[in-house]
């Protein structure tokens, strides 16, 4: 065995000792290296969720101010008001109508309030859509004609009655002198309540196929963009809360809504033409009809509509 001094085993062992201390020292440094490193990773990645989740509901704040667009030029106080020939007039001259734009200077001013998914909308039209007509194209009145979507959440999810009175914003703006032949044509195509009802590209089908309808290609990005959609579910909830456009109604009673020169027509469905034609001439103040067509007979209705109740503004879907 090999005997060593004792100073020379006392510096070994004080060696190991503080080469021992070294080694924890770079350890815990290491340690503490990693944990800030950790932290600031952790609060980095904090940051970048709280600055994601303040863009999303500023966004969400943003979108939610702010105003519709624009609604179609023809469409100023949310209706197209339909003239002689069944042309639409300009809005500044349906404001104060005068012979050359709409017909005789005491024509009935008739207005609608309509939802293209409404079955008593559709009996309404039915019924009565070819004496509208020859009315109109005689220029014995005028038709204002207002697309509101109320119904938007009975077409499973789908929102028809919004996307179907967009589709009509679409024509109003761009080809509004189709605007009576394409609100005929969408209801006679109207699916029935409760049901998905007709895609975006039925819509367009529907709506291009018309005859004399211009700009399709246009009408169709509109109806796939729903350029108009925001406007009708302010218009919808602006009527539905008692700003009803031709009416002294504050309160509105659900489609559809026929006004003639501002009387409400209680329709039902038991209604006729002939009982129509007959408020009509009471209301226009005559004693008999300015001329019209004689008026086919009535149509068999296909639906067993009840009264659309009058949802609350929250009803019409967004």
């Amino acid at each position: 065995m090999t005997n060593r001094p004792e100073g020379s085993a006392r510096d070994e062992r004080n060696a190991r000792r503080a080469a021992a201390r070294e080694r924890a020292q770079r350890t815990r440094t290491q340690q503490k290296r990693r944990q800030r490193g950790a932290r600031i990773g952790l609060q980095v990645g904090l940051g970048v969720v709280l600055v994601a989740a303040a863009t999303i509901v500023t966004l969400v704040l943003v979108n939610s101010s702010r105003p519709a667009g624009p609604g179609p030029q023809s469409m100023t106080d949310g209706g197209i008001t339909i003239g002689t020939g069944l042309k639409a007039v300009d809005p500044a001259a349906s404001s104060s109508p005068s012979p050359s734009a709409t017909g005789s200077a005491d024509a009935v001013r008739i207005t609608l309030y309509v939802d293209y998914l409404c079955p008593i909308c559709g009996a309404f039209e039915q019924t009565n859509s070819d004496y509208l007509e020859g009315l109109v194209t005689s220029g014995a009145a005028t038709l204002d004609i207002h697309p509101i979507a109320i119904l938007s959440n009975r077409s499973q999810g789908t929102k028809y009655s919004l996307r179907a009175a967009n589709a009509a914003a679409c024509v109003a703006e761009e080809s509004p002198d189709s605007f009576f032949a394409v609100n005929r044509a969408l209801f006679a195509k109207q699916p029935e309540e409760g049901t998905p009802g007709l895609t975006d590209q039925q819509l367009a089908d529907v709506v291009t196929s018309v005859p004399g309808v211009r700009k399709g290609s246009t009408i169709e990005s509109c109806i796939e963009d729903q350029r108009y959609g925001k406007w009708v579910d302010e218009q919808t909830t602006a009527v539905t809360g008692g700003d009803i456009p031709g009416s002294d109604l504050t309160e509105f009673p659900g489609t559809p809504l026929v006004l003639v020169n501002g009387q409400q027509y209680p329709y039902s469905t038991a209604s006729t033409n002939d009982e129509f034609r007959t408020f009509v001439v009471s209301a226009a103040g005559a004693t008999e009809a300015t001329p019209t067509p004689t008026p086919s007979s009535t149509p068999t209705r296909s639906a067993r509509p009840t009264r659309t109740p009058t949802p609350s503004p929250s009803a019409s879907a967004r």
